[in-house]
């Protein structure tokens, strides 16, 4: 089973790289991930803790989120969370 037809972290890794560097440039990135896991695996004996690919979403929107606070306040903004809309209540 290919990487990219799974739903994983390593799948959405492949997509993500496939998209942003192109075809083989993408391949050649998801080819040196593997490589940096499993050498860590073998020189360090650190397993690989598998990721779904939800948390590697999360943790993606995370890193974008705190890059755009920084740039903004560099800029001199202040970024604040908008509230998300309250559903009206229903009439019965």
């Amino acid at each position: 089973m290919e990487p990219a037809a799974e739903q994983s972290y390593l799948g959405a890794y492949l997509e993500a790289a496939a998209v942003a560097a192109g075809g083989p440039e993408g391949d050649h990135a998801a080819a040196h991930k593997l490589a940096r896991i499993v050498y860590n695996l073998m020189r360090y004996g650190v397993a690989y803790a598998k990721q779904t690919e939800a948390a590697y979403a999360e943790q993606v929107r995370e890193r974008l989120e705190r890059q755009l606070r920084r740039r903004a306040q560099e800029l001199g903004f202040e970024l604040r969370p908008i509230a998300p809309p309250v559903a009206p209540a229903v009439q019965p």
